[in-house]
């Protein structure tokens, strides 16, 4: 997006995982700021409850449900998407959606394995590639991959969980080059620890990591999803192929 061009009327923006936490912060944010929303996730109740959050502050959503471990289904949620959005563009897709179990490499299965790469990599990937070249045709659009700390920081019992990661970061550089020149811009924002849901049951698992961070505390979704929406929107102009981090200035200071 130029930063002489307002978005269009039944513009939308894909927000994966936007059932809870930093997605469903971001999908609220962006249709804030006048998007038509797709809101995905596993769970068709808090699907809805989004949706409904959404319309009730005069914005317009859909639902969908898709579990982005299965390429299957994020298939059929990218043909219900064009479905659902027939009269208007995807102009935004944000690949929040992730996770994949933490285990020593030796106790790390197939399965988990390959899950963690499912969410992490290949979802976004068909997303990207469904979705991606419709944008660079228009000559405007924006795709921001959720990462994670991990991405330059590593920790001891995550490494397939991090692998992925890593590899999604690369994909926001290799997608700049590919789509970049065309208008559309790709960016990152890298977490670390979030005040969400899914978090709560380790958060005393944290209390010596947050002490060293020079905020002090977690992130609530809300600020990661700000961080989104500064991205995608027309401020952000001329950021291509960067990564905000989001992790309270834990990646830039030692503790001693």
């Amino acid at each position: 997006m130029s930063d002489t061009e307002s978005d269009p009327p039944n513009s939308w923006a894909l927000v994966t995982g936007s059932t809870s936490g930093i997605g469903r912060a971001t999908a609220l944010k962006l249709a804030e700021d006048g998007y038509a929303i797709v809101v995905c996730g596993r769970d068709a109740g808090r699907a809805a409850e989004t949706r409904k959050a959404i319309e009730s502050a005069s914005g317009r959503a859909v639902d969908l449900i898709a579990d982005f471990a299965d390429p299957a289904e994020v298939r059929r949620l990218i043909a219900e998407t064009r479905e659902a959005t027939a009269n208007g563009t995807v102009d935004v897709l944000v690949n929040n959606a992730g996770g994949g179990g933490f285990a020593p490499t030796e106790d790390t299965t197939e399965a988990m394995f390959d899950t963690a790469f499912a969410l992490n990599v290949k979802a976004p990937y068909l997303l990207a590639g469904a979705f991606a070249p419709a944008m660079a045709e228009r000559g405007r659009g924006a795709i921001v991959n959720v990462g994670s700390l991990s991405t330059t920081m590593a920790a001891s019992g995550t490494s397939a969980f991090q692998a992925a990661k890593a590899a999604l970061s690369m994909l926001t550089k290799s997608w700049t080059a590919e789509y970049g020149p065309r208008g559309v811009r790709v960016n990152s924002v890298d977490p670390g620890y979030v005040l969400t849901r899914v978090n709560e049951h380790i958060r005393d698992m944290f209390g010596g990591y947050l002490a060293t961070l020079p905020a002090g505390r977690g992130a609530r979704p809300g600020e990661v999803a700000e961080a989104i929406r500064f991205l995608v929107s027309p401020q952000a102009s001329y950021i291509q192929g960067a990564t905000l981090s989001v992790d309270g200035g834990k990646n830039a200071v030692v503790t001693m």
